[in-house]
C-alpha cells in the first residue's frame, strides 16, 4: 500500500532527484512546482513542449504567467541531458515538465530513445542541485492498436523505470491526490520491488 503525501512530507531540504508521474490533469505539475518552490532554492523550469500551434503557444504562455517572474524558463524540446548540465546549481532547484513530451519529441527526430535515456539518466545521478522531474503514466490503459504508440508507451515505462532507480522519490498522482511509492531512496514496499 502506498503512503498518502501531506506537506509534513516534503523534506526542508528537496531530494537529489524527485520523479512525479500521473495522468493528464492528475495535478503532478501543480505538485512539482509546490515542491521547487518549497526548496526556497531559485527555481528553474525546464519545458519539453515546443508551441507547434496557437493553443499550445497559448497554454505555454500561460503556464509561464502562473509561474510567475522569479522562474528561470528554458526550452528544450530534444537536448534534455545538456539542459541539466547547463543549469544545474547548488543554489537551483530544476524542474524537468515532461519526460512524455521529450520521448515524443526524440521519437520525432529519429534519435536512439534508449541512448538519450541513458544519457539523462546518468547526468542525472551526478547533478550538482536537486531536480524534479515529471512525466505522464501512459502505460496504464489497452494497449495502443498501432506500431508507434506501442513503442512510445514502451519508451516512456523503460524511461520511468530508469528515472526511478535513481529517484530519491518517486510520487504518483492521481486526481489530484499525491502517493508516495519511494522515499528515501526506498520503495515503500520493498518486498514488492524488483
Amino acid at each position: 500500500m502506498a503512503a498518502s503525501f501531506s506537506h509534513a512530507d516534503m523534506p526542508a531540504t528537496p531530494d537529489r532527484i524527485t520523479l512525479v508521474l500521473g495522468g493528464a490533469r492528475s495535478g503532478k505539475s501543480r505538485l512539482a512546482e509546490t515542491l521547487a518552490r518549497r526548496s526556497n532554492l531559485s527555481p528553474v523550469y525546464i519545458a519539453t513542449a515546443e508551441a507547434g500551434d496557437d493553443e499550445m503557444a497559448e497554454r505555454i504562455a500561460r503556464h509561464q504567467a502562473d509561474r510567475g517572474p522569479e522562474w528561470t524558463n528554458i526550452e528544450e524540446p530534444l537536448a534534455l541531458a545538456n539542459a541539466v548540465v547547463k543549469n544545474t546549481s547548488t543554489d537551483r532547484i530544476l524542474l524537468i515538465d515532461c519526460l512524455t513530451l521529450w520521448l515524443s519529441n526524440l521519437m520525432h527526430a529519429n534519435t536512439n530513445v534508449p541512448e538519450a535515456v541513458v544519457e539523462l539518466t546518468t547526468v542525472l545521478g551526478k547533478t550538482a542541485g536537486p531536480v524534479i522531474v515529471v512525466s505522464n503514466e501512459v502505460g496504464l490503459g489497452i494497449v495502443p492498436e498501432n506500431q508507434l504508440a506501442r513503442a512510445f508507451r514502451d519508451h516512456a515505462g523503460r524511461c520511468h523505470q530508469s528515472i526511478a532507480a535513481i529517484a530519491d522519490t518517486v510520487i504518483f498522482c492521481a486526481a489530484g491526490l499525491p502517493l508516495v511509492l519511494k522515499k528515501q531512496g526506498q520503495p515503500i514496499n520493498p518486498e514488492y520491488a524488483f
